[in-house]
């Protein structure tokens, strides 16, 4: 018994007053592996309670995320208690250094804000989709400084949080299930306008990802300098692939146009010469 205080008791490290002992260094060990578990067992509890009643996971994920926080930052504290370090003496005897990290590290400090923000307001959930800059990405994770999300291309990109918060963002996710997409197309003028109406009502219908649900609607919108220009509107709830939906539509659109000899004019310029003056 006397060998394993001794042991524990042993110094490591002496600086000026206080000596980092053996003791000291395994109760840090020991805290920090105990707040490992204890977060796991947090997490588990609470993708079985995600289960059992159907929270969504994206609320799940958010207060996980806080609680991981909140205890780390304690946790922390603790251990820098334990090893000697009085955080109100360090906070005091590095204010100037703290000032200068501040201004260095602003945009970072800007970053996790907008995360702690993200996960109390839950504006912005894990699963949601985005359209940030004109790219669509689904939200795989939020971080306290930057989230990370997946392209249409199955690309991982780390956002910063603050493009989230104070960049328009458009959250697909938050609208209605039953999503609205425009389909734009140019026929040759003298086209049969009756059939072409048909066939691209037709094109949309004939897709299994779109809905039936008397959405689907033709318009002549214009006309334009070269075609009879049209807009197929059609509704779907696979808002992340709805290019690939429309790019099967385009596909059938063309095969139902080349049956039925219906052709997408390319734009033309007519140019008239004057000849009553030519040039010497």
């Amino acid at each position: 018994m006397e060998e394993l205080n001794e042991l524990l008791n042993f110094e490591l490290y002496v600086y000026q007053h206080h000596s980092l002992t053996v003791f000291e260094v395994v109760t840090a060990t020991l805290l920090f592996f105990a707040t490992k578990l204890i977060l796991w067992l947090i997490k588990k509890a609470l993708d079985r309670e995600t289960r059992i009643h159907n929270i969504d996971t994206g609320n799940s994920f958010a207060m996980f995320q806080i609680i991981k926080y909140f205890i780390w930052i304690i946790v922390v504290i603790f251990m820098l208690e334990i090893v000697g370090v009085k955080i109100s003496v360090l906070l005091a005897g590095s204010a100037a250094l703290l000032v200068g990290i501040g201004l260095g590290f602003q945009q970072t400090f800007n970053d996790i804000l907008s995360g702690v923000l993200l996960l109390f307001e839950k504006s912005v959930k894990v699963g949601d989709i985005l359209d940030i800059d004109g790219e669509i990405v689904i939200i795989e994770e939020i971080g306290l400084r930057t989230s990370q999300a997946k392209t249409r291309m199955n690309i991982v990109i780390l956002i910063p949080n603050s493009i989230i918060t104070t960049n328009k963002v458009i959250n697909w996710s938050n609208q209605s299930r039953r999503t609205q997409f425009v389909i734009t197309v140019g026929v040759a003028y003298g086209s049969d306008v009756t059939l072409v109406m048909k066939l691209l009502q037709d094109a949309a219908t004939s897709h299994n990802e779109v809905l039936e649900d008397g959405t689907v609607q033709v318009r002549l919108s214009n006309f334009g300098n070269s075609s009879l220009d049209f807009s197929l509107l059609f509704s779907s709830v696979n808002i992340f692939e709805i290019e690939r939906i429309k790019s099967d539509i385009r596909i059938v659109i063309e095969k139902k146009f080349q049956a039925n000899d219906i052709s997408i004019p390319f734009p033309q310029l007519d140019v008239h010469m004057n000849n009553s003056n030519p040039i010497k």
